[in-house]
């Protein structure tokens, strides 16, 4: 069992922004964060996958923080569960996409993303709403997010 994973099963997640996967590798995430949008609820929030980064570094010497779930239920193409959720002393925000067994998939981390509270579908895109209200839209067919 990888280190992502051994939190994830702990109830526990990486403290960096990241989206990390149980074979412990990673994607650096860009995400802003809704401090700026507050005043207007229900704005974008801004979402940028980058390149991949060493989770083992990441890690290193780094505390973990507790998974708050506020949300979990299945994806509209049964492939599997989306959660959603928060940690941390509310700033921070995490989804998992989770595998039809529950097993983990990946766990995306946004450290100034505030908790994610809901989801909408369509389709397969997928609308967030975080705990002011603002929204972060991803196609969960992204190859990165798939």
């Amino acid at each position: 069992m990888g280190m992502v994973e051994g939190l994830w099963k702990s109830g526990e997640m990486p403290p960096c922004d990241g989206l990390y996967r149980p074979d412990d590798t990673g994607l650096e995430l860009h995400v802003d964060g809704p401090g700026t949008y507050h005043p207007d609820a229900g704005q974008p929030i801004p979402f940028r996958i980058g390149g991949p980064f060493d989770v083992a570094q990441a890690l290193e010497g780094h505390y973990v923080d507790e998974v708050n779930t506020c949300f979990e239920g299945p994806l509209p193409d049964g492939s599997g569960w989306m959660s959603g959720g928060g940690g941390g002393m509310g700033n921070i925000g995490y989804l998992a996409r989770l595998n039809a067994d529950s097993s983990l998939r990946w766990v995306a981390v946004m450290f100034l993303s505030n908790p994610f509270v809901s989801v909408h579908y369509e389709g397969m895109r997928a609308t967030f709403t975080n705990d002011w209200g603002n929204l972060l839209v991803l196609d969960l067919m992204t190859p990165a997010l798939d």
